[in-house]
C-alpha cells in the first residue's frame, strides 16, 4: 500500500520539494517532485530525483520492439538503445513509429510539457511487461535510456555477446531531471594530441553519466590543434613538437636535430564530424582558443604576433621548463608565450581564427582562455608602454583587460558569447562576459555577485589532472584530489543568486596524460562524483551511498573495458613525531569497512599479516612499509611500497 500511495502522489507531480534545489536555470518550471528512494540496491549514477521500486522484474525478450516518434533527434536515441541492447544480449531489436501492441519499449514525447521535467528530464517506468520513457524533449529520452541501461546486469556494457545472463531489470518508477543546465568535462587535446576516434570514445563515456558539454582545449604552448584556412603554419608548424617521456615541465630542451613529428591536428571536416557526433548524443562542444598567454604554438608559427625580439627563434614547447612559478602568479616567463596586445596584427589574426571557429562550432559560447598570462616581457616592451600611454592603462592587468575586451568584441561580432578563465575579472570586464571559475570557488562567487554568468570548475573539487591518492602511486602533479573531496562539489554556493550559475565542470589537463587509457584513468571515478554533483538534488548526496554505487560501476566499467583509478581503496598515510622524536605512522582509509595489512620486512602482506589497528613505529632498520587493503577476505587496494625515508621527510615538513 505504501508504494501505491507514493506512486499516486508522484503521478500528480504536485508535491513540493523537500528542501531547496535548483531546477536547470535555462528552463522555466513550476512543479517539483518529492525526493524519494526506496531502492538502495538500484545503483544509478547520477542519483535520480525519485526512485520507487516495486515487486517483480522486466525480462528482456529475444525480440524487442522499440516504439518511438518519427523525429530526427530521436532516431539516434533509438539507434543508441538498439546497439546497447542487441550487441551484448543477442536480442533482435526492431523499431516502429506507430503505436503497437507488440512494442516492448515505448519512447514518448509528452504532448503537453511536464514542467517539472524541463528540457532534459524524464520519467522511466519499468513493469513486468513494458518499459516506458516519457520526456518533453528528445534529450530527456536519451537520459532516460542511460538510466535504463544501468538497471540491467553489468554485462549490458559488453561490446560483444555474453551468454547465460538473465537480462532483467527491476520494476521501478523514476522521475528525474538535472540540477543545473551546464554539466561539463574539459578535455585538453593541446598538451598531447588525441585522435578524433579517441575524442569520440571520451564522448561515449561521458554521456553514460549525463554530461552535456565537452570543452575542448584546442590551443596551448604545446600544440595548435585546429585547421585554420589562410593560416597554414598553425598546423604545419604549431601542431608538432618533440616527443618526450618522463616528467613534463622538467624535460631537457630538445636539440635542434630532434624530429618534430609528435602531435597532430583536426581538419575542419574532422571538427564537423565531432560536432555532429556529439550533437547526436546531446552534447555541445565548447571550443577554447587560449590567449593571450599559453600561445607559444601560435607564436612559433607566426612570430610577428609577439612583442618580443627573437620570437622568430621560438619553437613549439615539448615539455621543457618555460615558466618560473616560484613567486606565485602571475609566473615569470622564461620564454614569452603571450600574444602582443599592442600589435594590430594580433587582432586581425584573432578575427580570422574566430570567424572560422564560430562557423565550425554551433554552440553559443567560445572560450578564449585568459589564464596565467605572464607580464614580465610586456613590462619591458616599448610597444606595450606606448599602448598604456595611449589608452590610459595603469598596470598589466589593465593591459590584459584591453586585450580581452577587444577579443570579446571579435567573438560577439560572430554572434557568439565570450567566455574566459576567472583571471579576466582583473581586467574589469563587462557583465555580459561569462566566467569559468577555476582558482577555487571564490572567483566564481565574486563573478556571480557582479552579475556575470558563471561555470564553476574549481581546482578544489574538479581538477582531474590532480593526483588521486598518495604521490608514490601517481604521476607527479602539484596537488592531490581524492574521490571523496570531488564528491563534496556544490556548483551553487550559498549566498549567490543561482540564476547566474550556469552549472559546473571538471577539467582534465593532459601535461602528464599521454594516451586515452590514462585519460580514462584520471577521469573515472572522479567524473562520477562531478556528474552526481551537477545532476542530482543536493539533499540526496550521501558519500557512503554514492560509493556503494561506485563499486557497482567499477564492475560495469570493467565490462565496458573503460579504465578507471582504484585509488579510493588506497590507504592514507599520516606521519608525526612522538615526544622522543620517534617516527609515528597513522593509516586511514577513504571508504569505510576496509582492513589494512602491513609489513616492514620487505615481504608482500596479505590478510594473514598484521592488521593495522593503531599508529606504527617502524623498526630501527626498516626501509620500506608495504600495505594493502582488504574488504573481508578480498584484496581491493593496490600493494603500496612506502619508503620509510619518504615518511621521515614528510614528518619534517
Amino acid at each position: 500500500m505504501k508504494n501505491t500511495f507514493y506512486l499516486l502522489c508522484l503521478s500528480l507531480l504536485s508535491i513540493p520539494a523537500f528542501g531547496q534545489y535548483a531546477i536547470p536555470n535555462t528552463e522555466a518550471t513550476t512543479e517539483t517532485v518529492a525526493i524519494v528512494n526506496n531502492a538502495p540496491d538500484i545503483a544509478i549514477i547520477p542519483e535520480p530525483v525519485s526512485v520507487i521500486k516495486s515487486e517483480g522484474y522486466f525480462l528482456l525478450p529475444s525480440n524487442v520492439v522499440i516504439q518511438a516518434p518519427a523525429v530526427a533527434e530521436i532516431k539516434q536515441v533509438v539507434a543508441f538503445l538498439q546497439e546497447r541492447l542487441s550487441i551484448p544480449t543477442g536480442s533482435y531489436v526492431a523499431e516502429v513509429s506507430t503505436p503497437s501492441a507488440k512494442s516492448t519499449i515505448n519512447l514518448i514525447l509528452n504532448e503537453k510539457a511536464n514542467s517539472a521535467l524541463g528540457k532534459e528530464g524524464y520519467q522511466l517506468s519499468v513493469t513486468p511487461n513494458h518499459i516506458t520513457i516519457k520526456a518533453n524533449k528528445p534529450a530527456g529520452l536519451f537520459y532516460g535510456v542511460q538510466s535504463l541501461i544501468q538497471l540491467f546486469p553489468k554485462e549490458i556494457e559488453s561490446k560483444e555477446a555474453v551468454e547465460n545472463i538473465e537480462w532483467k531489470a527491476p520494476c521501478v518508477e523514476i522521475i528525474d531531471y538535472p540540477r543545473v543546465g551546464w554539466r561539463g568535462l574539459m578535455f585538453d587535446v593541446a598538451r598531447h594530441f588525441f585522435t578524433k576516434a579517441e575524442v569520440k570514445q571520451y564522448i561515449d563515456a561521458m554521456v553514460r553519466y549525463k554530461y552535456n558539454i565537452l570543452h575542448l582545449h584546442l590551443t596551448d604552448d604545446e600544440g595548435w590543434r585546429i585547421e585554420i584556412k589562410g593560416l597554414p603554419k598553425l598546423t604545419e608548424v604549431g601542431a608538432w613538437n618533440v616527443k618526450k617521456i618522463g616528467e613534463f615541465g622538467n624535460f631537457f630542451p630538445p636539440a635542434a636535430d630532434e624530429p618534430r613529428n609528435y602531435g597532430g591536428f583536426y581538419t575542419q571536416d574532422d571538427i564537423r564530424d565531432l560536432v555532429q557526433y556529439a550533437k547526436e548524443r546531446f552534447v555541445d562542444i565548447l571550443p577554447e582558443i587560449d590567449v593571450p598567454g599559453h600561445s607559444l604554438a601560435a607564436i612559433a608559427s607566426y612570430p610577428e604576433l609577439s612583442c618580443t625580439p627573437g620570437a622568430e627563434n621560438y619553437r613549439v614547447r615539448s615539455g621543457e621548463r618555460i615558466m618560473d612559478w616560484s613567486r606565485g602568479a602571475p609566473p615569470i616567463a622564461l620564454v614569452d608565450n603571450t600574444l602582443c596586445p599592442a600589435n594590430e596584427k594580433v587582432y586581425t589574426f584573432l578575427d580570422t581564427v574566430i570567424t572560422q571557429v564560430a562557423q565550425l562550432f554551433p554552440f553559443e559560447y567560445i572560450h578564449m582562455g585568459g589564464d596565467e598570462a605572464p607580464f614580465n616581457f610586456w613590462e619591458k616592451s616599448d610597444s606595450i608602454k606606448a599602448l598604456m600611454k595611449k589608452e590610459g592603462l595603469k598596470n598589466m592587468h589593465q593591459v590584459q583587460g584591453y586585450f580581452e575586451k577587444r577579443a570579446q568584441k571579435i567573438v560577439e561580432s560572430k554572434g557568439k558569447k565570450f567566455m574566459g578563465w576567472d583571471e579576466i575579472l582583473d581586467g574589469d570586464m563587462p557583465p555580459n562576459t561569462s566566467v569559468m571559475s577555476w582558482r577555487g570557488m571564490k572567483y566564481g562567487i565574486e563573478a556571480a555577485k557582479r552579475k556575470h554568468e558563471v561555470v564553476m570548475s574549481p581546482t578544489t573539487y574538479a581538477y582531474l589532472d590532480y593526483m588521486q591518492a598518495d604521490p608514490i602511486t601517481e604521476p607527479k602533479v602539484y596537488a592531490s584530489l581524492r574521490l571523496s573531496k570531488s564528491y563534496e562539489f556544490d556548483p551553487i554556493p550559498a549566498g549567490v543568486d543561482k540564476k547566474y550559475i550556469k552549472g559546473g565542470q571538471a577539467n582534465l589537463w593532459t601535461e602528464q596524460v599521454y594516451n586515452i587509457r590514462q585519460a580514462e584513468y584520471m577521469t573515472w571515478p572522479r567524473g562520477l562524483a562531478i556528474a552526481e554533483s551537477v545532476w542530482s538534488p543536493i539533499e540526496k548526496k550521501n558519500w557512503n551511498n554514492f560509493f556503494n554505487r561506485v563499486e557497482q560501476h567499477f564492475k560495469r566499467l570493467d565490462v565496458a573495458e573503460t579504465k578507471y583509478a582504484p585509488s579510493v581503496y588506497d590507504p592514507i598515510f599520516s606521519v608525526s613525531r612522538s615526544a622522543d622524536k620517534q617516527l609515528m605512522i597513522e593509516l586511514s582509509t577513504e571508504v569505510p569497512g576496509l582492513d589494512i595489512y602491513y609489513s616492514f620486512d620487505n615481504s608482500f602482506p596479505d590478510r594473514f599479516y598484521p592488521k593495522y589497528t593503531e599508529k606504527l613505529a617502524p623498526p630501527k632498520d626498516a626501509t620500506t612499509l608495504k600495505v594493502i587493503t582488504y574488504k573481508g577476505k578480498q584484496p581491493v587496494g593496490r600493494m603500496l611500497s612506502m619508503p620509510v625515508d619518504e615518511l621521515s621527510r614528510r614528518s619534517r615538513k
